[in-house]
């Protein structure tokens, strides 16, 4: 059993001192099921070095001892590409009005500590001391349930984000492209979960 991780959150340019950690974590974690992600280290870099050029933006990272052991990234839905913001605005949702939780990664030895809930407090607690925000949101890829590469002991992260308080979206949905292991350059659809941000009591 490793030691619980400790949980640091980063604001702007204070990202430009794990960038490198993190790029490598998410080709590590991103790698599995179910995103099948054949990462690129120059490409990842160049994505999170836009989190870090956003004053509002927020990573939070998990770290035992000083080795980077994950990671997780939120922003205004509007400093995000114009992909995002479209399904809230054909939904009748101002993007101005949503912050959006990009993607959260953590290696399969420190799953079941609570890390997961620590990304997700720190996350909204930042979404509501900003202070104009009334939704926050996140995406994930849509998979088949017989897809016969889902591996038979996979945890589906469902029930961990109902009980969080976030609900599936459907029709909300945008399409990514990325390369996929064994299968090339694929484009896959990713539908949103929202959930409503109280304000700071």
């Amino acid at each position: 059993m490793h030691t619980l991780p400790a949980i640091t959150a980063l604001r702007g340019q204070q990202l430009l001192s794990v960038l490198d950690d993190i790029a490598r974590l998410r080709i590590r974690v991103f790698n599995d099921w179910p995103y099948l992600y054949q990462g690129s280290f120059d490409y990842e870099r160049e994505y999170l070095a836009a989190y870090a050029a956003t004053a509002d933006a927020i990573c939070v990272i998990a770290r035992d001892g000083e080795e980077v052991v994950g990671a997780s990234t939120g922003l205004p839905l509007r400093d995000d590409g114009p992909a995002f913001s479209a399904p809230f605005e054909a939904a009748g949702i101002d993007p101005a009005q949503v912050f959006y939780f990009g993607e959260s990664v953590l290696l399969p030895a420190y799953r079941g500590q609570g890390v997961g809930h620590a990304f997700f407090d720190a996350r909204e607690a930042h979404a509501r001391a900003l202070g104009r925000f009334t939704l926050t949101a996140f995406c994930a890829v849509d998979r088949a349930d017989d897809d016969p590469r889902r591996p038979a002991v996979h945890r589906d992260n469902a029930v961990f984000w109902h009980k969080r308080g976030y609900q599936r979206q459907p029709g909300m949905t945008l399409q990514l492209q990325w390369e996929e292991v064994g299968q090339g350059s694929i484009i896959h659809p990713l539908t949103f979960w929202t959930r409503q941000l109280e304000p700071v009591a």
